[in-house]
């Protein structure tokens, strides 16, 4: 029974964002701040959530082939490859390096 209760306040939830969001008055979006903040957001979320998967084994730091698929993806961008070519190298990194390594 328990998780039904947390689908119908997961749902009520995301409603209850979404109806907040219509209700925000369209001048208080068009705000400077508001805007460069917008824009921001989703790319500082991706990198925390990208850092935590890579780096992060439950409540340890671990460097392993994530670590270096990761930097062969960031040496491609730097490299300005096209994004297949960027995530063929981080998958290619990644798993000859779990290959070596077991």
């Amino acid at each position: 029974m328990n998780i039904w209760i947390a689908v119908a306040v997961t749902a009520v939830g995301c409603y209850a964002v979404k109806l907040i969001g219509l209700l925000v008055p369209a001048d208080a979006l068009e705000r400077p701040l508001v805007r460069r903040l917008a824009a921001l957001l989703p790319v500082a979320l991706l990198a925390a959530l990208t850092a935590q998967q890579t780096f992060a084994d439950g409540t340890t730091l671990v460097l392993d082939a994530k670590a270096a698929g990761l930097a062969a993806a960031a040496v491609a961008l730097i490299l300005r490859a096209p994004f297949l070519v960027v995530v063929a190298a981080a998958v290619v990194v990644t798993a000859g390096l779990r290959a070596v390594t077991g």
